[in-house]
């Protein structure tokens, strides 16, 4: 079996080399047969295509998609300082 760090090195660099994701902030952990994903993206979509990716680089794992989404919007007016 393989050690789980090379599976998470080869899940972080899916990621990363991935056309639709290209994401360098999400950080993958294994233990057993779990794949646990950590990180923030800006959408759901995206968050649902990182573990779709996952699933690709490390079939067989339970995928755990603890990925938050947070809301990142443009600045309604100017900070005045």
């Amino acid at each position: 079996m393989e050690a789980p760090q090379y599976i998470a090195a080869r899940v972080q660099s899916a990621l990363a080399e991935d056309d639709r994701t290209t994401e360098l902030g999400i950080r993958a952990d294994v233990r057993g047969d779990q794949l646990y994903l950590r990180g923030q993206v800006n959408c759901a979509e995206r968050r649902d295509l990182i573990a779709e990716v996952a699933h690709e680089a490390a079939p067989g794992l339970v995928i755990h998609n603890e990925i938050d989404v947070v809301d990142v919007r443009e600045p309604v007016g100017e900070e005045r300082l």
